[in-house]
């Protein structure tokens, strides 16, 4: 029996509707009108959900960097003031849970560290997303286990010995394993899509794509060769200020890479060689001799 991973109401897996994350990340730049305006975004072109990003900075912050300076929206500040600026506390959680509810959309986070696992736990999130970049982390990876939640791993920046020994503390029940290249933006000839098939030959759980490329052929590719669950990055503006814009997909680009995603598994079938009725008719129409048969049947 092929696995499957529940999240919310959505089964995910072979032969299930394939599940799309928009990914809300930090592309908010600290501002809740601008999150609300891309949960609009989501629920309107039809993703399964929306994903946000959790840290404490005071843990995720390397010391060297805290105090280094940056030019940002909100003027020319340290590192540290700059990741504070864009974290969401407990009254934006409470709005955007709310929000989310109102429009019938799922969310869950990714979180970077223990502190936040227990920030967002108190909204009894579907699952979690385990990002790349924490993917070696042991002891964040117990934790995220120990909820019981499903699990979503990225395996970005990662080799393929790294992700063995990330499965094997995880286990493969309530797992789903992505396909994924750190880069932002990644360029084409490094995405190595066929790893979707490798990582499904070697792993019994759902195997999909987190994208970081800039357009949609790629991702919509993604499906064809086997991704169940399809993450992107989304924004109001490639444009806007923020290290994940460029790599980002906007309003109309993710309305339609949902639509080319549904036309796509809807085109996939299930591998059995058919005639159809509507070919029937064009056969009927079309061949003169059924010759080929017949000597076949000689055979």
């Amino acid at each position: 029996m092929l696995p499957t991973v529940k999240i919310g109401d959505k089964l995910i897996g072979v032969g299930e509707p394939v599940y799309i994350v928009a990914e809300i990340g930090i592309n908010h730049n600290g501002d809740l009108e601008v999150a609300k305006q891309l949960i609009d975004t989501a629920a309107q072109s039809g993703c399964d959900a929306v994903k946000f990003q959790k840290r404490t900075p005071e843990l995720c912050v390397p010391p060297e960097q805290r105090n280094q300076m940056r030019e940002t929206p909100w003027g020319y500040i340290t590192y540290m003031e700059y990741r504070h600026r864009v974290e969401f506390e407990r009254a934006e959680y409470e709005e955007m849970d709310a929000y989310c509810r109102s429009k019938n959309i799922d969310w869950f986070a990714s979180c970077w560290d223990e502190p936040s696992v227990d920030f967002v736990e108190q909204f009894n999130p579907p699952a979690y997303k385990i990002p790349s970049a924490t993917l070696t982390d042991a002891a964040l990876l117990r934790y995220l286990r120990n909820t019981g939640r499903p699990l979503v791993l990225s395996t970005g920046m990662s080799s393929l010995t790294q992700v063995h020994a990330a499965v094997k503390l995880l286990g493969t029940d309530n797992l789903v394993l992505l396909h994924c290249n750190g880069t932002y933006p990644c360029p084409p000839e490094q995405l190595n899509l066929r790893t979707i098939m490798r990582l499904a030959g070697e792993f019994n759980c759902p195997i999909g794509y987190s994208g970081h490329e800039v357009g949609l052929p790629t991702t919509v590719a993604s499906v064809a060769l086997g991704a169940c669950f399809v993450e992107r990055h989304i924004t109001l503006d490639r444009a806007m200020w923020g290290s994940d814009q460029a790599a980002s997909v906007e309003p109309q680009g993710l309305e339609r890479l949902v639509k080319y995603i549904r036309v796509v598994e809807s085109a996939m079938g299930d591998g059995v060689k058919r005639v159809y009725p509507d070919e029937k008719k064009a056969m009927l129409r079309l061949r003169r001799r059924d010759t080929l048969d017949d000597a076949c049947a000689a055979d």
